[in-house]
């Protein structure tokens, strides 16, 4: 038998039970994964709250990495052993799974199951918001909520990497020099500082061509006030709770601004895709433009905990949970 964390309701993190499962063999084009290390991700806390509803009973986990131990039918670019790793897959909160063959990348040499676990669905996601949505340059100055946190600190490194000047928001001094320490030029204490007034004496007055905000209702409205005309707001995530319905017009007065909500999923909805995303990813780490900072881990079991000190904000970086 396999253990994994179920959820039969929504609720705290008291609800993320640890239980026997069956796994079974895997079918056509899947492989069956012993799994070694889990990526936590506040889409969990989503999935597990209902906010994202999901069936009961559900395995919540997006990201792992692992070794095939067994192959379905016609799979053939994977052989038992490899070591491989996934993002965007529900029910990574698993010691085993089965998982289809194309959902999953080979994890290179370089780079190790804890750190490719937890780089997979944060690294990613990085790669999309500051390559694909907005190709972030020379010259350009960004602004990045919850800078610190762990898709903060990739998007830190890598717009510093290609040239940006980084604008980032934190909830204290320590996070503010982790942020700093990774490629943010000016962590902006929001728990003291209006944001908005401070990135305006930063950039001399200056808006923005682009904002990354994964926190959502306590800064969806003002980092608005903080763009450019045709500038673009990005919400890919909502962890101080659902941005309030606004009157669209709102966005023509300020200057033609563009929203967009996106979700890695779309971004590597199919096998290119996937590989596309993953080897800028891979490449990005590999060189040493951006560290994978794993600052917390707990073993898989212990992922009710996980979930409390993640929603206290007393995580930095990463998280991984461990099997």
């Amino acid at each position: 038998m396999t253990n994994a964390i179920r959820v039969h309701k929504t609720g705290g993190p008291e609800v993320l039970q640890w239980e026997e499962i069956e796994v079974g063999a895997p079918k056509t084009g899947e492989i069956r994964l012993t799994q070694t290390a889990v990526g936590l991700n506040y889409i969990d806390v989503y999935h597990r709250t209902g906010l994202y509803p999901l069936p009961f009973p559900f395995v919540p986990g997006m990201e792992a990495a692992g070794i095939v131990e067994e192959i379905g039918e016609g799979v053939a670019d994977l052989k038992v052993g490899d070591k491989v790793a996934y993002a965007s897959v529900i029910g990574a909160y698993t010691e085993a799974r089965i998982i289809a063959a194309d959902r999953v990348v080979k994890i290179p040499a370089s780079i190790d199951d804890r750190t490719a676990a937890a780089m997979m669905l944060q690294g990613m996601t990085a790669r999309y918001l500051i390559r694909d949505i907005y190709k972030v340059g020379p010259g350009d100055t960004i602004l990045i909520h919850a800078a610190a946190g762990g898709v903060g600190l990739i998007v830190c490194q890598w717009a510093a990497a290609l040239g940006a000047t980084v604008i980032g928001t934190v909830s204290s001094d320590e996070k503010a020099a982790l942020a700093k320490a990774n490629g943010c030029h000016h962590p902006i204490v929001y728990t003291r500082e209006d944001f908005h007034a401070s990135l305006l004496e930063i950039t001399g007055g200056e808006k923005l061509p682009v904002v990354y905000d994964s926190v959502g209702k306590d800064t969806f409205m003002k980092s608005l006030d903080c763009l450019r005309p045709r500038g673009i707001m990005v919400l890919f995530g909502s962890s101080s709770g659902p941005v309030p319905p606004f009157d669209l017009s709102l966005l023509s007065q300020k200057g033609s601004l563009m929203v967009t909500r996106p979700t890695l999923g779309t971004f590597v909805a199919n096998k290119h895709l996937l590989e596309e995303n993953s080897a800028d990813l891979f490449d990005a780490v590999s060189s040493g433009k951006v560290k994978i900072h794993v600052n917390q881990t707990y073993p898989l079991r212990n992922a009710s905990q996980a979930h409390h000190d993640l929603e206290a904000r007393k995580t930095t970086g990463s998280t991984v949970l461990t099997v």
